[in-house]
């Protein structure tokens, strides 16, 4: 600008990439720097509906019979700027539920359609969901009508189940409850590549071997929802392929018999799309310019529509009959021989060898043409590999099991992120208990919780014991799939009583007087693990000069053995806690990086990571009671020690071996305690120093207890969806 305030010729008014950018990020400038964004997304600044908005209570005033009315009512009123193959959305709106809840992956309980996260980059741009983009806007007018009594989360997975009821299949259920997010998720690690659709040889260790893919990935490429469907790495090979479908469902927590009834299920309906040049779309929604509508693929060729529709490249439909649900995949896939064709776009797929023309689907625009239908590798594959094919040979004995089986599946791969039954809302949640809920009983509320407190109190536990016991129990919980926690006292089954993070010895000398206290009293030994940690914690709190009530809420069950699916349990098994200064082994990943991991999944802020980590320092917690980071001569004193001892530059930081230090006297150079690379990034980064240094002054001693207990609270309620 000049000196009279104007704009200088050939100069920008304002700076490029938004009013507050300075060209490279830190993170671009400082590539190594620990980035704790992941921490800090969906800040509430990013949410347009205030406060006090209250989704779960919206939802009360939903007439759910009219939503889906409409919805019904717009699978076949085809509009004219994207038209419904033969006149019916079904199929668009089934691949859209599909793909939002298909990124769901088992091992860090992240993906999935539970947040509506498909209206941002990177999904809504990947290579995979060319033209979903046409489906969500389709679902505008009935998003704008009914407003905030649904979230787009929600109506994206119902208008993929009501579609599958508009075209003749019973649903299993439905449940609303899913919240919107408003931003782009930064905690979910999609792959290393740098290129869509690079080779799946990238994300494994050897791409013959599926169980060498990369965890948590569970797609074998970047920009894939699940595989390939030309084949290993483009491909064709059926029986290559069935062992990476088999690895994929299975790290999206499907078994054999679920994985067949989802392709089958998946392909009796709609179509694939390659009639024209795949090479000639325009860029995807994220790179598209403004006069795009926020749309993006825009094909320059023909319609760019209807017929001349280009996604996966492949062309054709699967059955003869795609707008309804039948038994027509079977028919075609085991009644025919099939060879390898390329489509005109170039991609490879399966045709039948002399197809009577009576089973060819019509034309997506003139019904008096019949075109060959297709096969993907992935449909091949459920022919030729015998696991598969013998599933496949059931199905097709009993159309009424595979209907029931497939509806299943449908349910579970779209609430499978959504929680625990008790986090179900609507009319059409089914009544009936499913092992992958993850069901707990309701638990006694009505018991004297001043009397366990005695009985605790008076059994010899150390508070390290009855901490560490309590931390071990709720740490599990997943805010990504709303799994574990400390609710069901899992901790007392298998197999998280004999995981080393858990010190089993520890446990078998703990948990049996818990389960004593608890058959006493009538409270719940989920009940009594919380209930003594919070002890324990009041107990250190009042040493430290401070005496606090850590809040309790009566109520949590236990659940048994035959209520927990023991496999399904093994991924949120830890293999680091930074809270404990504990990994299993080494990693490629740094400690630290991990710790921001565990915080994140956790739901918790980084300033309530930071006052916890504190915390636990103190209390004499650390896995195996190793010493390192605990940096106070008070252990059990719920004090700012760790904080301030971290701070004090009478001392300096010597490394010793792998992730271990030696924090040394200045002027003596004697060694006065050991620590991890965990604890001293609380003084080493500055955003978390900038924390630490809060809790390290001397006017900050109440607020680190109180700051504390409110995120043990947390931790320990986290799911306690009753009380919500």
């Amino acid at each position: 600008m000049d000196k009279n305030n104007r704009t200088t010729s050939g100069k920008c008014p304002v700076m490029h990439g938004g009013a507050t950018s300075t060209g490279m990020s830190n993170m671009e400038w400082w590539p190594a720097a620990l980035n704790l964004d992941i921490l800090h997304q969906h800040d509430i600044k990013t949410n347009p509906m205030g406060e006090d908005f209250s989704y779960r209570e919206e939802i009360k005033k939903l007439d759910v019979a009219d939503l889906k009315r409409d919805i019904h009512a717009l699978m076949t009123d085809s509009q004219d700027w994207w038209p419904a193959d033969w006149g019916h959305y079904g199929g668009l709106m089934i691949r859209m539920a599909w793909h939002s809840a298909g990124t769901y992956r088992i091992a860090d309980g992240r993906g999935g359609g539970g947040k509506g996260n498909q209206r941002f980059a990177p999904i809504n741009s990947w290579p995979d969901n060319v033209s979903l983009d046409k489906a969500r806007r389709l679902l505008w007018p009935i998003k704008k009508k009914y407003g905030n009594k649904v979230s787009w989360a929600d109506l994206i997975i119902l208008a993929g189940t009501v579609a599958y009821e508009s075209m003749g299949l019973p649903s299993f259920g439905f449940s609303f409850g899913r919240e919107d997010i408003w931003h782009p998720q930064k905690d979910t690690y999609w792959g290393a590549e740098k290129e869509w659709l690079a080779p799946s040889d990238e994300r494994y260790g050897d791409v013959d071997k599926p169980e060498t893919m990369e965890n948590p990935l569970a797609a074998v490429q970047m920009g894939l929802i699940y595989v390939n469907p030309e084949g290993v790495n483009g491909q064709p090979d059926p029986l290559k392929t069935a062992e990476q479908v088999r690895m994929t469902f299975a790290r999206m927590a499907m078994d054999d018999e679920e994985t067949a009834a989802l392709t089958a299920g998946g392909h009796t309906v709609g179509k694939c799309h390659g009639n024209g040049d795949a090479e000639a779309l325009g860029p995807e929604p994220e790179a598209a310019d403004v006069e795009e509508q926020g749309f993006g693929w825009k094909n320059p060729n023909g319609s760019g529509k209807g017929r001349d529709t280009v996604t996966s490249g492949i062309e054709g439909a699967w059955t003869t009959y795609p707008t309804k649900f039948d038994m027509g995949y079977f028919d075609l896939l085991f009644g025919y021989e099939w060879e390898l064709k390329k489509s005109p776009a170039g991609a490879n797929q399966w045709e039948p060898v002399n197809i009577r023309e009576e089973d060819k689907p019509v034309d997506v625009e003139d019904m008096t043409t019949r075109l060959n239908p297709i096969m993907t590798d992935a449909d091949m594959a459920m022919k030729m590999d015998p696991k598969y094919r013998a599933i496949c040979e059931k199905f097709m004995a009993d159309p009424a099991y595979f209907r029931d089986t497939f509806a299943r599946a449908w349910f579970k791969l779209t609430h499978r992120d959504l929680g625990p039954k008790s986090r179900y809302i609507g009319p059409e949640v089914p009544a009936e208990d499913l092992i992958w809920q993850d069901p707990v009983p309701a638990g006694n509320r009505d018991y004297d919780v001043a009397a366990v407190k005695t009985k605790i109190a008076d059994s010899g536990l150390s508070i390290g014991e009855m901490v560490s016991t309590a931390w071990d129990s709720a740490r599990t919980f997943r805010g990504s799939d709303m799994r574990g926690g400390a609710n069901g006292a899992r901790i007392r089954l298998a197999p998280q009583r004999d995981w080393a993070g858990n010190e089993p010895e520890r446990l078998a000398r703990v948990l049996p007087i818990y389960e004593k206290i608890a058959a006493d009293t009538g409270a719940s030994v989920a009940d009594v693990i919380v209930l003594a940690g919070n002890l324990g914690v009041e107990q250190a709190a009042s040493a430290a000069g401070v005496n606090i009530n850590v809040p309790f809420a009566p109520g949590r069950g236990d659940a048994s053995d035959e209520m927990t699916d023991a496999a399904s349990f093994e991924p949120l098994e830890p293999l680091a806690d930074g809270f404990r200064n504990w990994q299993k082994k080494d990693y490629v990943v740094k400690p630290e990086e991990m710790l921001l991991d565990r915080a994140q999944l956790m739901g918790l802020t980084a300033p309530e990571m930071t006052v916890l980590v504190g915390g636990m320092r103190v209390l004499g917690t650390n896995h195996g009671g190793t010493q390192h980071g605990v940096l106070t001569d008070r252990v059990g004193v719920l004090s700012n020690d760790f904080f301030v001892n971290l701070t004090d530059m009478a001392y300096t930081w010597k490394p010793t071996g792998n992730n271990l230090y030696e924090i040394r006297d200045r002027k003596t150079g004697a060694a006065k305690w050991t620590a991890s690379r965990v604890d001293l990034v609380f003084g080493s980064n500055s955003i978390l120093r900038a924390y630490a240094e809060v809790y390290a002054q001397d006017d900050s001693r109440e607020k680190f207890v109180q700051d504390f207990v409110a995120a043990w609270t947390k931790v320990m309620n986290a799911d306690r969806f009753d009380l919500v």
